[in-house]
């Protein structure tokens, strides 16, 4: 029997793609001059790999970590990118390297941040423009959900319109592909890549959207006297709501092979095709190139090794 893929994930950053492995990230990006260059970063173990593994608590952490590390490859991505031709990168320094972990702090600060008002915003909206017309505690959640989906699609709407963002989500795209691809068992080549869908059951999108159909769940079992009680309630219910929408994405994306319950991942599905765009056959190779290292570094270093962070162009 074929060993079971591993379940690894990515993201996209400018001009290029991260992976993430048991114990290597990489990010390939394509410089100005044409070069794929990546950063690569391989770590012993998680900070929070024993809570990374209890159910419920897990996708807090996961997120949290996933947030730090990401933000120093989105870093990376746009310090490199910048680099005109023939210009070599610097190596870290230790001012860099603080740096570098200053923005992953202001990555992590930035989630809990725009969480919060993401949370807050709709449940103020929600109270004022509609409580004094709907009693029903179940309706007013299911109101408060639609605002929260209506709000997220708009401001993915108008982001996608600006050029930075629509290279941005074609790379999301590549990312999905190859991820596709991979799992699929087929070798990793842009003709193959760019026949698989842009579309994935355990992407952060359908995370998103998630969050949203959970809290209305969540929330109905919460009663409030005024909006500022409701507001309080929802934020103190945010990493409730994070942790069962966590688990419920595992769920989607293990049982999307299983007629019926494969609609589970539907939602999550079409709102990733506003979070993605078909890449051209450049970044589908930017994708593969990190992807390719990703696995290699993993291997690498599947004995405990010192964490390390290192750069190169090809």
């Amino acid at each position: 029997m074929a060993d079971k893929p591993i379940a690894y994930g990515g993201q996209a950053v400018i001009e290029g793609v991260m992976f993430g492995g048991k114990r290597a990230q990489v990010t390939a990006i394509r410089r100005k001059n044409g070069e794929i260059e990546t950063y690569e970063v391989t770590r012993q173990h998680s900070p929070f790999r024993r809570l990374k593994q209890i159910p419920f608590i897990r996708g807090l952490f996961a997120l949290l970590e996933s947030s730090a590390s990401g933000s120093k490859h989105l870093q990376f991505a746009s310090d490199r990118y910048d680099l005109e031709p023939g210009e070599e990168p610097q190596e870290p320094t230790h001012s860099k390297m603080g740096m570098i972990l200053g923005v992953a702090l202001v990555g992590v600060l930035s989630l809990i941040v725009g969480k919060a008002i993401f949370t807050a915003l709709p449940a103020f909206l929600a109270s004022i423009l509609f409580d004094r017309w709907v009693s029903n505690l179940i309706v007013q959640n299911l109101i408060e959900g639609a605002i929260k989906t209506f709000l997220l699609l708009v401001y993915l709407w108008l982001i996608s319109q600006t050029p930075v963002v629509k290279r941005l989500f074609q790379y999301h795209g590549a990312e999905h592909k190859v991820i596709n691809a991979y799992e699929s068992g087929l070798e990793l080549t842009v003709t193959n890549v760019q026949k698989q869908s842009p579309l994935h059951y355990r992407c952060g999108s359908s995370f998103i959207i998630l969050t949203i159909l959970v809290g209305v769940v969540i929330y109905s079992f919460f009663s409030y006297d005024n909006v500022w009680d409701r507001i309080l309630t929802r934020l103190m219910l945010i990493p409730v709501v994070i942790g069962l929408s966590y688990e419920l994405l595992r769920l989607t994306n293990a049982v999307r092979d299983v007629p019926v319950l494969t609609y589970l991942g539907y939602p999550g599905l079409w709102l990733q095709k506003l979070t993605t765009r078909q890449p051209d056959d450049d970044q589908v190779e930017v994708a593969i190139a990190a992807f390719n290292r990703m696995v290699e570094l993993d291997q690498q270093t599947a004995e405990a090794t010192p964490s390390s962070t290192l750069a190169h162009s090809s």
